[in-house]
């Protein structure tokens, strides 16, 4: 019988890029790690995957028991896997990310071995002077890119605003993730005239300032025609 080949161990992790808008910026969810390796650095929520879960309940989980956030107040979606050989001391790891998109949510709270839970500007994560566990600020990168893609030829933007929302609140979620000013005439004959994008309500705010303004609601496609494009 010929010999069977031998492989080292392998382990599967998720890892989740959480992204929502507070106080006027674009943040995201990081957890400064509990335990080695890495301990008191800051990292995105994710963990091990179960032998007994599937990934998407994985990341449901680990989302659950790191941060005390529900997963089912979000847009959730697999990113990418990484795979480099070196990206975990411990051992080799291969990681499925997924990214969570969500209007304005509260503070989380640290939970398992994470010892703090805290949203973080998106800008001082990538930019700044933190640097992420891991290959975490890759992954989180990834993240934001995606989610600035998904703006233009999806209504996912709809995901960072309350469930009725105005044409301005909605225009102002598009200038935070994308990182630059839209001309609010331009945009609001885009986004009325798309047809599906947005339902009229019969209901109107003041909150955002001067003369009452009109309220939508999500649409029912799934797919812009044509795209916005940044």
């Amino acid at each position: 019988m010929p010999k069977q080949p031998t492989f080292p161990p392998l382990a599967v992790t998720v890892d989740l890029v959480v992204l929502t808008i507070r106080a006027d910026r674009l943040q995201a969810l990081t957890v400064r790690r509990g335990e080695a390796p890495y301990e008191g650095e800051w990292a995105l929520p994710g963990g091990f995957l179960r032998p007994d879960e599937d990934l998407p309940d994985a990341a449901a989980r680990e989302l659950r028991e790191e941060t005390g956030l529900p997963a089912d107040g979000f847009h959730l979606e697999q990113l990418a896997s990484y795979g480099a050989p070196d990206r975990d001391p411990r051992m080799r790891t291969v990681t499925v990310a997924y990214i969570a998109l969500a209007a304005d949510l509260p503070a989380p709270t640290a939970g398992t071995d994470a010892a703090e839970a805290r949203w973080q500007p998106v800008d001082e994560l990538l930019d700044g002077p933190i640097r992420l566990a891991f290959d975490h600020s890759e992954i989180l990168r990834d993240g934001v890119e995606r989610a600035r893609g998904k703006l233009e030829y999806t209504p996912l933007a709809a995901a960072f605003c309350p469930p009725e929302f105005t044409i301005s609140e909605l225009r102002r979620v598009y200038e935070i993730v994308w990182g630059r000013t839209l001309d609010p005439r331009n945009f609001h004959r885009k986004v009325t005239r798309t047809a599906g994008f947005l339902q009229e309500t019969a209901d109107t705010t003041t909150r955002d300032g001067g003369r009452p303004a009109r309220l939508y609601r999500v649409g029912t496609i799934t797919q812009l025609h044509p795209p916005l494009l940044r």
